[in-house]
Order: C-alpha cells, then sequence, then structure tokens
C-alpha cells in the first residue's frame, strides 16, 4: 500500500447529503487516496446532536458538537449544514486557519460569496462549490474552466428538481398543481414548506451563481428577478401544449448587447427565473421528472446540455466528492487557490430591459370589431403579433378567448400594453402572459 501523505477532512452536518459523504469516504478511502494522491482521513462530523437517528450507519465516535476544534488543524473543511449561520461564520474560520472549503451552499454564496470568496484569495485558499447549482451535475468547473476562454451568450437552466416534477405532472398527466405538490411533498421531493421551491426562491440562487461564473461578474441575490409557478394552472398547460410548448420554471442568464447607457462597452446582462413557455422541439423540454439540465449557448462552442439528478444524496455527495479529490491535488501540488474572475463588473439590467416573445390569453366578447380594438392596442405598444387563435371561452358562449402569439418585444412595453388591455372596454380578463424562451 502506498504510503500517501495524510490530510485531514472535517465535514460539517450529517443530514442526507453528509451522511452519505461520511459513508463514502469511509468506505472508498483506499481507491480516493489513490485518485488524491493523499490519503483523507474523516478527523469528524459536527452536527447539533450526536445520537440523532440517521439514515446511514456511521461510527458514533466520529461525531462531535464541537465544530470549532474540528474545524481547527483540518486541511479541508466540507460545509454541508446549510442556511447562512452558523455556515458563514464556520467556512469563515475555516479559511482563516488555512483550510480549502467544500460547500454545497447555494443560498449562503448567493448571498455572502463575494465575502467568501475574497477571503479564501487573501490567505490563497480555494473554495468548491460544484454541488450547490445543480447537484451532481457538472457545471460550475465547464462554466469557470473549461468555458474561461469563451464567451457565454446564454444559459438556460431548469435548476430545481420539485418544480420541475410538478410542471412535468401537469403537462404530462393534466394534473392540478395542488394535488402534484402534495404528492411531491409524500414522496419527499418538496418540503413541508415549499416556499423556496415553487415561489423560484431556490433557482434564483443557483442562477445568480451560474451567472457570477459565466460572465465574470458578482451577481447580487436582489438583482436576479424571481417568479414562481403557483400560478400556473391546467388551462395555461393546454394552451402551451396546444400551441407547442411545455412550461418549465427556467433560470435564464443572458449577455446583452447595446445597453450603452449603462456601460462603456455596450454590454450588460440579464438574470432571472420565472415560469416560460419551450418549444416541444427544444432540448430543454424532454427534461423529465425531478431531473436538471443547463443549456449553454457559448460563442465559439456552440450549444452545450448539461443534463442529470438535480437532488439526492447519493447524487449531491458524488460532486462533493469531486469537489473533495480537487481539493486535496490541490494540497499536494502546493500553491494559492485560484480565485474567482469577477472583473468583468457588467451590469445588471432588470426585467423591463429584456427582449423576448410572450403567448397572452384573453377573454373578450365575441363581438364584431373586438379583434380590430385588441390588435390596435398591441400595435400601438411596439408588440407585434405572430399568431392568434380564437375559441370560446368557458362558460355560456358569449364570449371568446383569444391566443395570441407576439413577436419578440421589450419587456417593459410587453407590460404597459398588457396594462391597457386589462383597462380596455374590448377585453374582460387577461388570463395569462407567458414569455417564450428558447427560440
Amino acid at each position: 500500500m502506498t504510503d500517501y501523505r495524510r490530510l485531514r477532512v472535517a465535514l460539517l452536518g450529517a443530514g442526507a447529503v453528509g451522511s452519505q459523504v461520511a459513508a463514502l469516504l469511509l468506505r472508498h478511502e483506499d481507491e480516493l487516496a489513490d485518485r488524491a494522491g493523499a490519503r483523507l482521513e474523516l478527523a469528524g462530523i459536527a452536527v447539533r446532536d450526536v445520537d440523532a437517528q440517521r439514515d446511514v450507519d456511521l461510527p458514533r465516535e466520529l461525531f462531535t458538537t464541537d465544530a470549532e476544534s474540528l474545524i481547527v488543524g483540518s486541511d479541508i473543511v466540507i460545509e454541508l449544514q446549510g442556511g447562512i449561520e452558523p455556515a458563514r461564520t464556520r467556512i469563515l474560520q475555516a479559511i482563516n486557519s488555512g483550510a480549502d472549503i467544500v460547500t454545497a451552499n447555494k443560498a449562503l454564496l448567493a448571498t455572502h460569496g463575494t465575502e467568501i470568496f475574497d477571503a479564501a484569495d487573501q490567505v490563497g485558499a480555494q473554495v468548491y462549490y460544484e454541488a450547490a447549482a445543480a447537484a451532481a451535475i457538472p457545471i460550475i468547473r465547464p462554466l469557470r474552466d473549461s468555458l474561461a476562454g469563451d464567451r457565454v451568450q446564454r444559459i438556460i437552466g431548469i435548476v430545481n428538481g420539485t418544480t420541475n416534477y410538478i410542471l412535468d405532472r401537469m403537462d404530462t398527466e393534466g394534473a392540478e398543481l395542488a394535488d402534484v405538490l402534495a404528492e411531491a411533498q409524500r414522496l419527499g421531493y418538496a418540503e413541508a414548506d415549499p416556499t423556496a421551491d415553487v415561489e423560484g426562491y431556490d433557482a434564483a440562487q443557483k442562477a445568480a451563481l451560474l451567472a457570477s461564473l459565466a460572465f465574470h461578474t458578482a451577481v447580487p441575490l436582489e438583482a436576479v428577478h424571481r417568479e414562481g409557478i403557483l400560478g400556473i394552472d391546467r388551462a395555461m398547460m393546454d394552451a402551451a401544449r396546444h400551441a407547442g410548448y411545455v412550461i418549465k420554471l427556467l433560470a435564464v442568464c443572458e449577455r446583452l448587447s447595446g445597453a450603452s447607457d449603462v456601460s462603456a462597452s455596450g454590454e450588460a446582462i440579464s438574470v432571472r427565473v420565472y415560469p416560460a413557455l419551450i418549444a416541444r422541439t427544444h432540448p430543454m423540454a424532454n427534461v423529465r421528472g425531478v431531473n436538471n439540465a443547463v443549456f449553454v449557448q457559448a460563442e465559439a462552442a456552440g450549444d452545450l446540455m448539461f443534463y442529470g439528478a438535480g437532488a439526492g444524496g447519493v447524487q449531491t455527495a458524488s460532486a462533493v466528492l469531486g469537489d473533495v479529490v480537487s481539493a486535496a491535488r490541490r494540497h499536494i501540488a502546493g500553491g494559492v487557490g485560484v480565485g474567482e474572475s469577477t472583473r468583468a463588473n457588467l451590469p445588471v439590467l432588470p426585467i423591463g430591459r429584456v427582449v423576448t416573445s410572450y403567448q397572452i390569453t384573453l377573454e373578450v366578447d365575441d363581438l364584431p370589431g373586438v379583434l380590430a380594438a385588441v390588435a390596435g392596442i398591441l400595435s400601438e405598444g411596439r408588440v407585434s403579433i405572430a399568431t392568434l387563435e380564437q375559441t370560446l371561452a368557458p362558460g355560456d358562449g358569449a364570449r371568446a378567448r383569444l391566443v395570441i402569439g407576439t413577436h419578440k418585444a421589450l419587456e417593459q412595453d410587453l407590460s404597459e400594453t398588457v396594462d391597457r388591455l386589462a383597462e380596455s372596454d374590448v377585453v374582460e380578463r387577461v388570463v395569462s402572459v407567458m414569455r417564450v424562451e428558447g427560440d
């Protein structure tokens, strides 16, 4: 057996992911040593309750409630507790003690990433976070390293498995959102409080991380436009299907040109999360169940798609262990860590500056002249009609339902036009407004 150098690894947290990471570190100790060039010694696991029941059987002597003592003297600290505090304090403590960090904590990085990366730069440490954006899907390294010499133009991501499961079931089975959400909670895909998923907070955190890497710009979480899926119903699903689309909760990170009013280079970025229509012929339309996918469009590399499990203890542990091996190799090779590249400092534009296509569904009185009036309002608002379908609205037959597909329009123009439609005497109700992405 090769006499490898030993590296102390501290694990903070033993939940679904942490317990799997610990088990794999112990089970594959020799194999990981051969890959890393160092023996990874699990020094301990910091938890709140050492006697809590866990899914994985681990040696009790590894558990401690004294995280601070465990961190001191460790070469690599794996943070899998989640949340902001005490995770932030413990990561900063670990960095200042000379350790490299491996974390899956998207919420912390989206809100305090700049502080953490700066602290690591000051001492030459490295922060690894492959598991923070899409669990087992390798996307952080491709964006940070493989595409570092390219210009990423756009990212479209399905980065939340819970909402994808819900929308997929609604699309394929005609189920109602509330029923599928309850089923997702029963199966463990959704938390008892599903707000972070269904309101888009989880996806927004991941979008901020992806955009920061892709565009070499620090993207604060508050700059990410966020909408959830709670307004999606069966009628909207049916309309999307009829028009050749599927509804997905998308994280969209996009490079915009022509923004000379806010950037000397004329470039800016948009980062947004919302339910949107995507053509059924697009690769992202076929992402099913709790899976995730990230579709990257780069200037030189072209279109790239990363697909796989977006959640799960074992799956996420795979990404965490990949980072641990990378950290170990860096320790063996020596030298300072590679800092995050955020020097582009591109402005993040508000949602009103985005240009995309839309599907607008209206209920109107079934009378002569209504179509002309609606078309006039759209034209005045600089919104051009691409397709139009009229059917009878549900009810007594006195109303018609108009499904209008638009050419690309400025979000601000579209929003103001929809307000005018809602106030118009010819429109009884604006049923829905859906953005179209991926075209």
